[in-house]
């Protein structure tokens, strides 16, 4: 088996808490709409997973979308400290993330639209810190997770075989697309479970 040089992680749920619910009770707060009715407009229809993949292509275009789903307009500052104020991040995990850096490439790869990435800096610096231009959003490469091409065209990005890569997320189904890919796959449960996998690799 070839070494691993290149290491992608998912963002939330594995280096940060994620907590949707927090969201809802904001955006209920934000706008005066039932968090039920907000959520069945914004993410009970295809926008979201459409938006993953790359439609719409910017974060303007996205932020426009978003404002017209939730009958409500928002500015960037206001989306970007809502999706902060959900998200706790993991220092464990954060910190085996750190030592990995001394022996492999690192990139994050998270299911999210162009506003996210615009909006990272404010939402997970700890990860702009770890991965600075490797963090990605799925947007970026027109496919969304567990499209095997995601996996593939991120690698191919930075000159690394899927042979030679890793990839990291707490969903089975994202996991599985990586290790069709060629990528060796890792499901997330706990920062112990990831020490011993980055371990069993050489990595730690």
């Amino acid at each position: 088996m070839p070494d691993i040089r290149f290491v992608i992680f998912d963002m939330d749920q594995v280096l940060y808490d994620y907590d949707h619910q927090v969201r809802l009770r904001l955006l209920e707060e934000l706008t005066g709409r039932p968090a039920t009715e907000i959520d069945a407009a914004v993410w009970g229809g295809p926008h979201e997973a459409v938006a993953e993949a790359g439609s719409p292509d910017t974060a303007e275009g996205y932020l426009a979308q978003y404002a017209r789903l939730l009958g409500y307009p928002i500015d960037f500052d206001t989306w970007a400290d809502i999706r902060r104020q959900m998200m706790r991040a993991r220092p464990l995990v954060l910190a085996h993330v750190r030592r990995l850096k001394e022996r492999a490439d690192l990139a994050l790869l998270t299911n999210n639209g162009m506003m996210l990435k615009a909006a990272l800096p404010v939402c997970a610096p700890e990860a702009i810190e770890l991965f600075g231009e490797k963090a990605h959003v799925s947007a970026e490469f027109k496919a969304r997770k567990p499209d095997p091409v995601v996996y593939r065209r991120l690698c191919a990005k930075y000159g690394y075989e899927p042979e030679e890569s890793a990839f990291v997320d707490d969903n089975a189904a994202n996991v599985s697309g990586a290790e069709k890919a060629g990528l060796t796959g890792h499901v997330y449960t706990s920062d112990g479970a990831l020490l011993a996998f980055l371990q069993r690799h050489g990595l730690i």
